[in-house]
This record gives structure tokens, sequence and C-alpha cells, in this order.
């Protein structure tokens, strides 16, 4: 072959490769532009809790008619309601008029759109918020069945109905809502007052955590929280902190092995001496069937122990009891 041969050649297939190449970097944009890379900029973000006029709570909740309440605790009492906007089924916590008397100059509105913002299938979502003067209420998803309080304390079929799977299933995913608050969130948020009727079961019979990051709004009352709250809290002048959360869950620990209130304390100074000495038959709730493979139940009273039996600086981290708990459950499951 002659040079210019040669040459021509060359030029053939250097245009050869080059259309190849075009024809590539076309059909690749054509891909990316239908297949995006999906980024957190594309991921579902949680809005911010909504403000709503006292007008359209007082409309949703027929007037706070007492027919409407479903519920009433330290903060203050809990109606269903139904939104106009959209006919959404809420839940409408009204703060009881004397703590917002004595916190009339807090940040309420910053304080809920922080944690509002928190979002998690073991949390019960914050949707929105009213405040006017004499008045602090709170908007959140309602979550049908009600509160463990109720199916281990005053349903007197509640019991029965929660087997140890499902209130093995129940312990569980509090953990993970409760590590989900501590260490999912930024900043993190401190639930406050863990126990039994701030965990909500849904239709999945699945726990939702609710009630959390507002301790602020009663810090030092003793009414509903003795007994759910360690020592320290106390001596700390109200301030909750994480392992003020563990010693709340170990309590409710005690409660859904037991069955029993935990009594302003009480429950835990019955309950760690039979779990230390194994006496186990003598702890469990007597309203359940002992199951024949007792491992597991033996296993949470000795997490309960963990979160309640030691101080501050001994006790395990919601991560460590979620994960424990996480693996006990799926060895319950799955055999």
């Amino acid at each position: 072959m002659t040079a210019s041969g040669v040459a021509i050649a060359y030029d053939v297939i250097m245009a050869l490769l080059g259309s190849f190449l075009i024809i590539l970097g076309i059909v690749l944009f054509m891909v990316c532009k239908k297949k995006p890379v999906e980024s957190e900029e594309t991921l579902p973000v949680k809005l911010c809790a909504q403000a709503y006029p006292l007008t359209d709570i007082d409309s949703a909740t027929d007037g706070f008619n007492p027919t409407r309440m479903i519920g009433q605790g330290r903060l203050g009492a809990v109606y269903s309601g139904v939104l106009s906007k959209d006919q959404q089924l809420v839940a409408v916590k009204r703060i009881h008029p004397r703590l917002v008397l004595s916190n009339a100059g807090f940040g309420f509105s910053s304080v809920v759109k922080s944690i509002s913002l928190a979002f998690h299938p073991n949390i019960v979502p914050i949707l929105g918020f009213s405040q006017a003067p004499g008045e602090r209420i709170i908007v959140t998803e309602f979550i049908s069945l009600g509160s463990l309080d109720f199916y281990l304390h005053q349903n007197p079929d509640g019991a029965a109905l929660l087997d140890w799977s499902r209130r093995l299933r129940i312990a569980s995913g509090t953990a993970q809502g409760l590590e989900y608050l501590h260490e999912g969130t930024a900043p993190s948020i401190v639930h406050g007052c863990v126990k039994s009727s701030n965990i909500l079961i849904d239709d999945r019979i699945c726990a939702r955590v609710s009630d959390f990051g507002l301790s602020f709004l009663a810090p030092q009352e003793k009414r509903g929280l003795l007994g759910f709250v360690d020592d320290e809290y106390w001596v700390e002048r109200g301030v909750p902190c994480k392992e003020t959360d563990v010693y709340g869950f170990g309590v409710l620990l005690l409660e859904i092995l037991s069955g029993r209130r935990s009594e302003e304390g009480l429950l835990a100074k019955w309950a760690l001496p039979l779990i230390k000495e194994m006496r186990f038959i003598e702890f469990l709730d007597p309203r359940l069937v002992i199951p024949s493979d007792i491992k597991p139940l033996v296993r949470l009273a000795r997490v309960a122990l963990a979160c309640v039996g030691n101080s501050r600086k001994s006790r395990p981290s919601m991560v460590q009891v979620a994960a424990i708990l996480s693996n006990l459950e799926m060895e319950v499951s799955c055999p």
C-alpha cells in the first residue's frame, strides 16, 4: 500500500472512530436523561409543621367537643379531629392552660417546627401547630389503635390481644423509634417521658413513639413522670437526656413483661430483684401462657435490668438496645 493509501485509510478510521464516539455520547446522554441518578435532592423530604389558624382547629374538633376527647395526660387533652381542607383525620393535643401560662415566653413554634422534621416508621409525625393567647396546640397523625397503656392496663381483653411475640415487636419498634430520635436527627431529640401511654399502636401492630421533645412544657412536674425517669433527673432540675430515655425504656420493658403499672417507681423495686434472682415465673404477666422457650423473655428482662438497674454512665445506649431487640425479634420470628 502506498503512503497516500495509508493516509487515506488512517483518515477513514479516525472519522469512523469520531462518529462512534459522538453516537456513544448521544446515547449516554439520552440514558442519563431518562434515568437520572437519585440524589439526596430527589429523595422525599419531611416538611416542617404547618401553622394552622385556631379557627381551623376549633372547626376540626367541633369546638373541642368532649365527645371527641381520646386521651388526657400530663401535658394536655387529646382530641380526634378532621381538617376541613382535605378531610384528614388527625389527633389534636391541646396543652393545659397552666402550662401555656408558665411557658408564655418560650419559643413554642420554633421548637415544634424543629422536632416536626423528624420522620421514621416508629414515631408519630407532627403535622402542624396552632397558637393564640392562652392556647398552644399540636396536630399529629392519627394512630388508629390507641396506646400501649390501654392494652396493658385498661382493656380487660388487651393482654390477650398482645401476645408475647407482639409485645416483643412493640418493644423492638419503640427502641428503633427512640434510637432514631437520639441519633438520626440533628440536633438530637430527647423524648423526656418514655412510658406506655406515649407509645401508640397502628393498624399493623407497630409501635409509634409520640409526644417526643415536649418535656420543656412541664420539666419539673412530677405528676405522670415519677417512676419513668431516673433519680438524676430531679437532681438536674428536670433536664432530660438520652440516659433518661434509656431508663424510661427499661421501665417500659418491665411493664410489657409483667403487665403491671409503673406505680411511681414501685414496679422497678419489685421487678429488679426477681430478675436478678432468675425468678421469671413470678415476674412475667400471669394473664399470658408462659412460652415453651422462655429464653427471649429472659434476654428482654436482662435488657430492662441494664437500662434501669445501672447509673447513667453504665447504661447502654438506645443504639445498643435497639440492636439487641432487633436481633431478638428476628430470632423469634425466624427460628
